[in-house]
């Protein structure tokens, strides 16, 4: 069977991977999952029970959690090295260090920002402080990471790789929450104007939005949630 990766809606980390199913170029299917409405059902723990995404099914039925688990079995699987590079490389090395930099430091500065916003019932002082924190955080990590950026059209090389699918997903979270023009950073909006305007990407961000356009031709579908979860749900 062909890998099957549960993507969330609205504005979802795990958009960039769809995109390096793209860039891959070979069979896969997709789950499109609402982040607020039925992934809080009781049911999606039965796939994950850290209640996130992404999720993939792998070629053999097992499921498969955390972004970085999912990109180690792509790359696994990268045989013509599109979206990586040979693992005794330096330029693996320096996609590693980035792909974790993005997955954890760079990822989490956003999370005293998302508790702000989806927890209704937080007393106001409370959600301004989360806020406040958030955004500091959210520099921080902009620095560095602007810090970390080389000459090269991309974050690793002169083509997109698996570093650049983990951050297109994310780092447009800086505009969803209107913390700061990006252009504040120029060398990660340059990297970052480069990502968003390749068609895997764009094909990945109208997913998303529900338009179901058949991309490269690689994905050969959708697979409802329900099927999903009871093929493969513990």
């Amino acid at each position: 069977m062909e890998p099957i990766l549960l993507y969330g809606f609205p504005s979802g980390s795990s958009m960039g991977l769809v995109a390096a199913l793209e860039w891959l170029a070979k069979p896969y299917r997709l789950c499109r999952v609402d982040m607020f409405g039925e992934m809080r059902e009781p049911s999606y723990l039965r796939i994950n029970q850290r209640v996130e995404t992404p999720v993939l099914i792998t070629d053999n039925g097992d499921v498969l959690t955390e972004t970085l688990a999912i990109a180690s079995w792509l790359e696994a699987r990268d045989s013509r090295r599109s979206i990586s590079f040979d693992p005794l490389s330096r330029e693996a090395d320096r996609m590693h260090q980035l792909m974790a930099f993005i997955n954890t430091g760079f990822t989490g500065s956003f999370g005293p920002l998302w508790a702000a916003m989806e927890m209704a019932d937080m007393n106001q002082a409370v959600r301004s402080a989360l806020s406040e924190w958030g955004r500091d955080g959210v520099f921080e990590r902009h620095d560095k990471l602007e810090e970390m950026i080389g000459d090269s059209r991309f974050l690793i090389a002169d083509h997109p790789t698996l570093a650049d699918a983990l951050l297109v997903g994310v780092a447009r979270w800086l505009d969803f929450h209107e913390l700061a023009d990006k252009g504040r950073w120029p060398k990660l909006a340059a990297v970052r104007a480069r990502i968003e305007a390749h068609p895997a990407v764009i094909y990945a961000t109208a997913l998303e939005n529900g338009d179901m356009n058949p991309g490269s031709g690689a994905c050969l579908g959708h697979i409802n949630l329900t099927e999903v979860i009871e093929r493969f749900g513990s």
